[in-house]
């Protein structure tokens, strides 16, 4: 993973309450709208990610996946 504004500044984003993330949720590591990742497992405080664009696989800490909400869903 790349390096972001909140590792060098040591930002700690907060999870909005009842935000659990799960696999197969869609979700993004930053503050921009892209990339968008699917989470394929969790394990403790880490997430197994795939991009959907590129379908490269990654892990990232939890804390810093944020769950992308559809809109469009009735």
């Amino acid at each position: 993973m790349t390096v972001s504004y909140a590792d060098v500044f040591g930002i700690q984003p907060v999870r909005a309450h009842g935000a659990d993330i799960c696999p197969g949720d869609l979700v993004r590591t930053g503050a921009n709208l892209f990339p968008h990742f699917v989470v394929i497992a969790i394990a403790g405080d880490k997430a197994w990610v795939r991009n959907t664009q590129t379908g490269a696989d990654g892990v990232a800490p939890l804390d810093r996946c944020h769950r992308i909400v559809d809109v469009t869903a009735p």
